[in-house]
């Protein structure tokens, strides 16, 4: 993908220092901003407000309940902000330390911000019998299957009702949730 600045007009907005060093690391022209935590400030906000006027913003959080809340409180103030995703595994740390992106590989790291989701409730078609039909919810295997589809739609991961949420949250169509949920059951 080779990401530069040259071809790389976005913010990324992170948790903290670790993840910018993470990225810089391996993208060196990629500009952040950091929230320094899941509690994000009013003037961090409003300067990611400010920033989304001239600049696309990029929601990169970690795969973990802190990241989940500062992605819905960034996007609810910058609702046209892109959501790049790693899996729970790919922010595994090596060996210390809590999951996040900053233990992320560049490959995971290239495919994330090469992979971006926006935004778009209205398109959804999946409905809740549908949800249950296909096992995501109310079986002994829905969490398995939720994890695996999850990585396959690089969406993230969430509980039975947070998952149901993030896929009508993210656009997923049905075709597309039949499609992740057939390869994952064509895969054991």
């Amino acid at each position: 993908m080779g990401l530069n600045k040259k071809n790389f007009d976005a913010v990324i907005v992170v948790e903290g220092k670790d993840d910018t060093i993470r990225l810089k690391q391996f993208f060196p022209g990629i500009e952040t901003i950091e929230t320094n935590g899941s509690a994000v400030s009013d003037e961090v906000l409003k300067q990611i407000q400010k920033l989304s006027e001239s600049r696309q913003i990029i929601v990169f959080t970690d795969p973990d309940f802190n990241g989940e809340r500062i992605r819905r409180i960034v996007t609810k103030a910058v609702p046209d902000a892109k959501q790049a995703f790693i899996t729970r595994k790919e922010g595994e740390p090596h060996k210390k330390g809590s999951l996040g992106v900053e233990h992320a590989s560049k490959e995971a790291l290239e495919h994330a911000l090469s992979d971006l989701h926006e935004v778009e409730p209205q398109k959804s078609d999946l409905t809740p019998a549908i949800y249950r039909q296909l096992g995501l919810a109310g079986g002994s295997g829905s969490r398995k299957l939720r994890e695996q589809v999850g990585i396959k739609l690089r969406v993230g991961y969430g509980n039975s009702k947070q998952f149901y949420n993030r896929l009508h949250t993210f656009g997923v169509s049905l075709a597309e949730l039949k499609a992740a949920v057939k390869e994952v059951e064509n895969e054991k």
